[in-house]
């Protein structure tokens, strides 16, 4: 039997000593370093140290001890080239056929709070340069980097004495697939530039879904490798798996409620649109004005909620079909309750909203930019009317719910619930209409109107006049600004302009 060599270096051990065993009783010899080599030596197999392979010590703290010519020739050389195969001959230079490596653990320590130094500790130099020689030479070497695919190297060395060309080609592509994330994640952390010259992304893959936004779709989910955040590390405490669709609603559900900080909030989110928003003073008050802004929508929705979820909460929620419950924490009991409705799915959210960008993929491009988090601090009162501060409450919360409504977008509310929204229109005025009279059939109190871009035309002005809003608040900018202005002194309506408009496309 042909000797092989095979050499190994992991931090993830997980089923190492069997597949070495295999190895090794398939007629390879095993080089290996520092931990990896204590723990073959200790369940007894016959491991190589990779300075006896090298003849030089490790040193520098470990950060030398693979970036050797005897390790990367043996990886390199082409054994179809005649010149290859003298030279490694001549610097007595053994092939290497297989290697086994997992990086250092970067992706789990860069989100972590700790020093710079302690971080760059954690980029892994010798083991991206073993993997990607290995990988290059995909002709002759086999390259593992991850646990999972020990079975199906082994299946094929058992069978057939080696591997597939095949597999050893797919395996190489996972290992530029690797370390092309794990490069990425080093870059944006040393960079700190939101607009690099190269756009690079580092995601890690969770899982595969059933399918996309429509059956015929193919999707997987992936989370940063580079950053945290609510949709990344969030606990399924019940219910069935997610779909594409349900993890769309949830970062917008949740994104609605974050948005009120301390206050107590609740969104329903139904096809990637608000359809009910509340404030209030406990949990379950807080739910019911959000089912009231929209009881017929909310069905086969997402409800997220920026508090804990109690028991009375909890049985609330179980009267209507829904498809998530979203909150921070969960009483028990409120648990037990939502758990009898087996297909729900019950999702513990553990961090805080943190990207800072949005990403939108056109045919062969990708637009970036920075996310709309930010609110205009300079509120103009431009009519005679000035807004009461009950009204001026009434509209900064519409405002902040306008926000992630689909453009043109308009909310109509009481200062406690958005009772109208209309969004996704082609013109203001169809938005306007569909707001105020979804808001006017649920309301008869006093309602104010937040639009997320300015009026083009007086005739929104005058149809809320006709409606009844009291107060209204935009960004302004239009060529017409003064129109729409007049018209609100006409109708004694108080307007606010922002100066920022919030256009979600």
């Amino acid at each position: 039997m042909k000797k092989r060599r095979a050499l190994i270096s992991v931090s993830d051990k997980s089923g190492l000593i069997d597949f070495a065993r295999f190895l090794e009783s398939n007629g390879y010899e095993l080089i290996s370093t520092g931990g990896t080599f204590k723990h073959l030596k200790e369940a007894g197999l016959s491991p190589v140290p990779i300075d006896e392979v090298t003849c030089f010590p490790e040193m520098l703290d470990g950060r030398v001890k693979t970036l050797h010519p005897k390790i990367h020739g043996g990886l390199l050389a082409v054994r179809s080239n005649e010149e290859h195969m003298k030279t490694v001959q001549a610097h007595s230079i053994a092939l290497i056929d297989l290697v086994v490596v997992n990086l250092y653990p970067f992706f789990e320590n860069v989100n972590k709070s700790i020093a710079l130094e302690e971080k760059v500790e954690f980029i892994d130099i010798g083991g991206p340069s073993m993997l990607r020689s290995a990988a290059k030479n995909f002709d002759a070497v086999t390259v593992i980097t991850e646990v999972s695919d020990y079975a199906v190297v082994q299946a094929e060395i058992a069978a057939q004495g080696d591997t597939a060309f095949e597999t050893r080609k797919r395996l190489a592509g996972k290992v530029f697939n690797l370390t092309s994330a794990y490069d990425a994640a080093i870059a944006r952390m040393l960079l700190e530039d939101d607009y690099p010259p190269y756009l690079n992304a580092s995601y890690r893959k969770v899982s595969d879904l059933r399918y996309g936004e429509n059956p015929h779709q193919s999707a997987a989910y992936y989370v940063d490798t580079a950053q945290n955040g609510a949709m990344k590390d969030f606990e399924i405490l019940g219910g069935k798996e997610l779909s594409f669709n349900n993890l769309r609603d949830m970062d917008l559900c949740w994104k609605v409620v974050s948005e009120f900080g301390a206050e107590m909030a609740c969104c329903a989110v139904k096809h990637s649109t608000p359809c009910g928003v509340a404030v209030g003073t406990t949990a379950l008050e807080t739910y019911r004005k959000t089912f009231e802004c929209d009881p017929v929508s909310i069905f086969g929705g997402i409800v997220a909620m920026n508090y804990r979820v109690d028991a009375a909460t909890a049985t609330e929620l179980n009267q209507t079909f829904l498809e998530i419950v979203m909150a921070p924490d969960f009483e028990a009991e409120a648990l037990e309750i939502l758990r009898k409705k087996k297909n729900l799915r019950i999702i513990k959210i553990n961090h805080p909203v943190s990207d800072a960008q949005t990403w939108v993929k056109i045919d062969g491009g990708m637009l970036v930019q920075s996310n709309d988090s930010a609110f205009s601090d300079d509120l103009k009162t431009v009519t005679r009317v000035e807004p009461t501060e009950a009204q001026k409450k009434a509209l900064v919360f519409a405002q902040r719910v306008v926000k992630y409504v689909k453009s043109n977008a308009i909310v109509v509310s009481n200062g406690a619930q958005a009772l109208g929204i209309g969004g996704g229109q082609v013109n203001r005025i169809w938005a306007t209409q569909q707001a105020v009279e979804r808001a006017k059939a649920k309301f008869s109190g006093d309602l104010v109107l937040a639009s997320d871009a300015f009026f083009p035309f007086r005739d929104v002005v005058d149809f809320c006049a006709d409606q009844g809003i009291r107060a209204i608040i935009q960004p302004g900018g239009s060529v017409r600004d003064e129109e729409s202005v007049q018209a609100a002194d006409e109708h004694g309506i108080a307007m606010i302009f922002t100066g920022m408009r919030h256009f979600l496309h």
